[in-house]
């Protein structure tokens, strides 16, 4: 089978990072908007003050996250040290949630899914775009000799 072309594989790469911001565009602003309410089983103002905030906060940060990895898709292929550190916060977010886990603490499947997506995902689009980011050096180099 003939691998795609740089073109190619970089609008399939765009195309996965567009997606994959969309998670936590979605839940950092749903976070932000309803605080831990948005999760099952906690009723709307039942938190204390402090963790309403703290939520709040954090599903802002997700949201950022969400952000700078859009910002990312139009031009992946030179965005590597920005899609990187995006990458290492979401990577080291999820291992605070896999020591939870570890400790007993028996999430739901939205978030083990998320989970996956944190440890697994994350860490195979950092080196998707690290393949396209060579393939455009490549025929950057090729063209100018």
């Amino acid at each position: 089978m003939r691998s795609a072309t740089p073109h190619a594989e970089r609008r399939l790469l765009q195309a996965a990072v567009a997606i994959g911001c969309l998670s936590p565009l979605v839940f950092g602003m749903r976070g932000m908007i309803e605080g831990p309410a948005m999760l099952i089983g906690v009723d709307p103002g039942a938190s204390p003050p402090d963790l309403e905030s703290h939520y709040r906060y954090l599903s802002g940060i997700f949201f950022g996250l969400g952000l700078i990895l859009l910002s990312c898709a139009p031009r992946i292929e030179a965005c590597t040290a920005r899609l990187r550190w995006t990458a290492a916060a979401i990577v080291i977010g999820g291992t605070g949630r896999l020591y939870g886990l570890s400790a007993g603490d028996a999430p739901s499947i939205a978030h083990l899914i998320a989970l996956g997506a944190e440890l697994v995902l994350t860490p195979s689009l950092v080196l998707w775009q690290a393949r396209v980011a060579r393939g455009f050096t490549a025929a950057a180099a090729g063209f100018r000799s």
